[in-house]
C-alpha cells in the first residue's frame, strides 16, 4: 500500500490548526487550575509559551527568507520546549493530576519533535545552499 505525501501548504495549514488548539486547550486547562499563587504564575507562563508556539508557527508560514524560516522555527522549537517544561512543573508540584494533562503533554510533545525537525531540515538546505 502506497502512502500518499501530503504536499507543503496543506501539511502547513493542519499544522497551524494543530497549534492554535493547543493555545486553546492550554486556557481551557488554566481554568481547571485552583487558583494559587503558584497555579497562577506557572499557568501564565504556559499560556504564553503554548501561544509563542502558535504564532510564531504562523509567522514561519509566512516567512520571506530560509533565514527568517529558520529564525521563526527555532523559537518555535525553543517555546515548545518551554511548555513542555511548564507542563512537567504543573505536574510534579501536583496542581494539576497527571491524567488531566497527558493529552497536553503528549500533544505538544509531538509538535516539538515535528518543528525540531523541519528546523534541522531548514538548516541543512539553507547551509547547503551557502556552500554552492
Amino acid at each position: 500500500m502506497k502512502v500518499k505525501r501530503m504536499d507543503k501548504a496543506a501539511f502547513a495549514e493542519i499544522f497551524k490548526a494543530r497549534t492554535k488548539k493547543l493555545a486553546v486547550n492550554t486556557l481551557k486547562l488554566f481554568r481547571r487550575l485552583k487558583p494559587s499563587e503558584e497555579s497562577r504564575i506557572i499557568s501564565r507562563q504556559l499560556m504564553r509559551s503554548s501561544a509563542s508556539v502558535a504564532s510564531n508557527y504562523r509567522a514561519a508560514c509566512r516567512a520571506r527568507s530560509r533565514a527568517e524560516f529558520y529564525s521563526k522555527m527555532s523559537i518555535v522549537v525553543e517555546e515548545a520546549d518551554e511548555t513542555v517544561f511548564w507542563l512537567e512543573i504543573l505536574e510534579e508540584t501536583e496542581l494539576i493530576a497527571k491524567e488531566e494533562i497527558i493529552n497536553l503533554k503528549q500533544e505538544i510533545t509531538e509538535i516539538l519533535s515535528v518543528v525540531a525537525r523541519a528546523r534541522k531540515t531548514a538548516s541543512r538546505q539553507f547551509n547547503d545552499r551557502m556552500s554552492e
